[in-house]
């Protein structure tokens, strides 16, 4: 198998030669051109000293190999429901990667897929040609090639993995990833980790593909194309076309979602009507089981992997004392239930009773539910369809935390704001930033050293899981610092992070289908 290194991906600077996206990416910069040799202009190149640096001061630890195989697989939901999809291995999720804060990872991805992929580290900070963005940060992974990422991992937290090209992450792509903490200030007994997702790939022959060309022809006249249809030119990784034609079938059933309304996320619940809602890949009709003793303290690492649907968690008669989001540790609050958008990740203590009880992700405003179990004695299991009672209590959102005294971001005046209005349609479903579709030659510039602040105003119905990749900001006032965060239609918040991590940086949507019909940007380091 042909072996994809970083220096044979980016050793000339990110576009060289014939590079195909690569070289698109080098063509202009949103407010200059590029240099000669093809590398961003004024901006600092994914593989540039600036990086280099970076990494260097971040230092070396022990090393932990990792093989990542992306192949197509039957995957077993539980119940006797089996599909054919895209996953790490034959597992859903994918094996879990666990590494300690300060080890090197050095993981090895081959792509066994019929189309590129790649790897993004979702939440951590790390080196810029390590984030798995095709088209900014690297050439896609082609078919039969493989490619090896390798960084230092620094902070402790609750991660995951997926791929950023195309749709992919709607499929089975996906594993956590777990940073350990050296010097672990929490005491707990047994540690649980919980994945969420939605689910349409292989289920009467749906693609996730196929739902995003469903989607793109608007719902102003019943999914009809209008006005000679959308036009999707834009789409920003691997083609629809590409990977729904090598899908056994790129039709299935209308999936686009109407009337599920939540006034939580503030009306639209989704664009997308799942046929299953999952927890660590199995049906509420056959549930993982996950064992303790009565008394344990149990820590639950939530992490939301859906492409489009906000989870409402509750453990059926417990209470949660809520710790850490996003990796970054909070002041410990109690809570009946909590609210996860896409891409975040909680980490919740629990004092487990003698018995069997329910966990259950309610999808927020689509009535549906995922569920798993945990049993600490006897007793017969709940039906598919409990609803615990703490469900019914108003979710813990991220607004209401604050920050642990060790990572509150220290005050300080913001030395650049940049405005990043969402805009876009259900109706139309040309989602954008600015009303810009993304174009990875366009970026939004900021310096080393400073103090940014990101102002997201909603201009849209609906509800978007803003992300920022290679950074953390902190929500105001103190608040929890984060990766991603929900923004609610008609609401404008203020985010602050400082410029330290230098290279090209995407902030886009959570939303798989918003994100691939143009709610990306990309944040560039001035060089």
């Amino acid at each position: 198998m042909r072996t994809t290194t970083r220096r044979a991906v980016l050793g000339a600077g990110i576009a060289a030669a014939g590079s195909g996206l690569l070289a698109a990416c080098s063509k202009g910069t949103g407010d200059g051109p590029s240099s000669s040799s093809g590398a961003p202009a004024g901006f600092v190149s994914p593989d540039g000293r600036e990086v280099a640096a970076a990494e260097a001061r971040r230092g070396t630890g022990p090393v932990r190999r990792v093989r990542l195989t992306a192949t197509p697989a039957q995957l077993d939901l539980g119940g006797g429901r089996t599909v054919a999809s895209w996953a790490y291995g034959d597992a859903l999720p994918g094996r879990e990667v666990r590494v300690t804060a300060g080890d090197t990872l050095a993981l090895t991805l081959a792509n066994h897929l019929p189309v590129p992929t790649s790897v993004h580290w979702h939440g951590l900070a790390l080196r810029n040609d390590m984030d798995g963005v095709p088209g900014l940060t690297q050439r896609p992974v082609a078919a039969g090639a493989s490619h090896d990422y390798r960084f230092t991992v620094t902070r402790p937290g609750t991660y995951w993995l997926h791929p950023h090209s195309g749709t992919q992450q709607d499929r089975g792509l996906y594993a956590p990833l777990i940073v350990e903490d050296p010097k672990e200030p929490l005491s707990y007994d047994k540690e649980w980790v919980v994945v969420l997702d939605d689910w349409v790939d292989g289920v009467d022959g749906s693609t996730p593909d196929a739902v995003l060309a469903e989607l793109a022809k608007g719902m102003d006249m019943g999914g009809m194309d209008h006005g000679g249809g959308h036009d999707m030119s834009h789409m920003s990784m691997t083609s629809v076309g590409r990977d729904a034609a090598s899908s056994p079938s790129p039709t299935g059933p209308p999936r686009m979602l109407m009337g599920a309304t939540s006034d939580v996320l503030g009306g639209d619940a989704g664009d997308v009507a799942y046929p299953y809602y999952l927890v660590n890949g199995r049906t509420p009709e056959n549930p993982e089981t996950f064992t303790a003793k009565p008394g344990d303290r149990v820590r639950i690492r939530l992490i939301n992997a859906g492409g489009d649907t906000a989870f409402r968690v509750a453990l059926g008669d417990h209470r949660m004392t809520v710790t850490h989001t996003d990796g970054f540790p909070v002041e410990h609050i109690q809570t009946d239930t909590l609210l996860l958008g896409m891409g975040e990740r909680y980490d919740v203590l629990v004092e487990v009773k003698d018995g069997v009880f329910p966990l259950t992700a309610l999808a927020e405003g689509k009535k549906r539910t995922a569920l798993a179990l945990l049993r600490t004695g006897g007793g017969s299991a709940p039906g598919a369809d409990v609803r615990p009672r703490e469900l019914e209590s108003a979710p813990l959102t991220a607004d209401r935390l604050k920050a642990a005294g060790g990572v509150v971001l220290k005050e300080r005046r913001p030395d650049r704001t940049i405005t990043l209005k969402l805009t876009g349609s259900m109706a139309k479903y040309d989602w954008a930033i600015n009303g810009r579709t993304y174009s990875p030659s366009y970026r939004l510039p900021v310096a080393a050293g400073e103090r940014v602040r990101l102002a997201f105003v909603n201009a849209t119905t609906m509800w978007h899981p803003m992300h920022l990749h290679g950074h953390t900001f902190a929500l105001p006032g103190g608040g929890a610092r984060k990766d991603t965060a929900i923004v609610l239609p008609g609401r404008r918040l203020e985010v602050d992070f400082d410029a330290d991590n230098p290279g090209l940086w995407m902030i886009h949507c959570h939303n798989v289908y918003h994100a691939e019909s143009g709610m990306m940007t990309v944040l560039g380091y001035r060089a």
